[in-house]
């Protein structure tokens, strides 16, 4: 067995020898433009350069390097679509997405960035605890990532929302799906976890209408993608005092620019992308895994829907 490997970042020593580690018998080939290579039976990688679509295109399958579908979707239409794209199914990422969320709500519910805030200044002061009741939390995006988000939530007894593009039932959960679900599931949403794949349809989906719809002082937690939220729109939203803060850990532009008016925004709480991580040895392992499933002709999971776009 061959694998052809590309990393943008050129770090490919530590996964090599993670391969040999659980797969010894395959060879593993590094993609570099302007080099022949030899016949690949899979491909390991996140986002390729567009010189390697053609190499792409005589593997058995493609396994990415992370859970979205977003980063190769793009190049969709250059892969045949007999060849299945596979994504990873948490690898160690659905603790970590857990972690921070849990992080960045309780923060919010126990006053914690005003007390940041009150610190910085010198102040002493101490504010009124808030009612759990009255503190919602609703989840955009179901999968096997928002469901781990989900079930770390449930023993702080907050009243759990969740919202997907088809129909959830979800014991303790009031749950929401469809166009016509989205504005219960936001009005109703004192916090709002943003954790949906990026596809056309999700594409700017929390923007000036969908939040306006929010509850006042509503706070929003994303860590899907960048591009769920229109950007422009929120600043405005949070100025007014609509939305009381925001914690932000992607964004359409990455890093994000030096200029950009979220720096200036103190109630905009930035991370660089890393409220999950990959996990490179997980990662390999369970890609070793799936890739012997193929080779024996058996059904591999999380194959992206390439109709869905995730």
């Amino acid at each position: 067995m061959r694998i052809l490997l590309y990393r943008a970042d050129g770090n490919t020593a530590p996964w090599i020898k993670d391969f040999a580690d659980f797969m010894p018998e395959a060879e593993v080939v590094v993609w570099r433009e302007g080099i022949d290579l030899p016949e690949c039976d899979y491909a390991v990688l996140w986002t390729p350069p567009q010189a390697m679509l053609a190499d792409l295109a005589r593997v058995k399958a493609i396994f990415l390097t992370g859970a979205g579908a977003d980063a190769i979707m793009k190049y969709a239409h250059a892969i045949p679509p007999h060849i299945p794209i596979v994504r990873l199914n948490d690898a160690g990422m659905g603790m970590q997405m857990a972690e921070y969320v849990t992080h960045a709500l309780l923060r919010y519910f126990r006053r914690m960035d005003e007390y940041e805030a009150q610190a910085r200044s010198g102040a002493w002061l101490q504010l009124e605890a808030r009612d759990k009741s009255a503190f919602s939390v609703g989840v955009m995006g179901v999968g096997a990532l928002g469901m781990r988000v989900i079930e770390a939530l449930r023993p702080f007894e907050f009243p759990l929302r969740a919202w997907s593009r088809t129909p959830k039932s979800l014991e303790g959960v009031e749950c929401f799906d469809g166009d016509e679900g989205l504005a219960g599931f936001l009005g109703s949403s004192r916090v709002v976890v943003c954790m949906l794949p990026l596809t056309e349809e999700t594409t700017n989906i929390l923007n000036r209408t969908t939040m306006q719809q929010l509850p006042p002082g509503a706070y929003i937690i994303n860590v899907g993608r960048g591009a769920h939220i229109a950007e422009p729109d929120l600043l405005p939203l949070i100025k007014s005092g609509h939305i009381a803060g925001a914690t932000l850990d992607v964004f359409r532009n990455e890093p994000l620019p030096a200029q950009h008016p979220f720096w200036q925004e103190p109630r905009i709480t930035i991370t660089p992308h890393i409220s999950a991580l990959t996990l490179r040895r997980e990662s390999v392992e369970q890609m070793v895994g799936k890739m012997r499933q193929h080779a024996r002709g058996e059904e591999v999971a999380d194959v992206i829907n390439r109709t869905k776009g995730y």
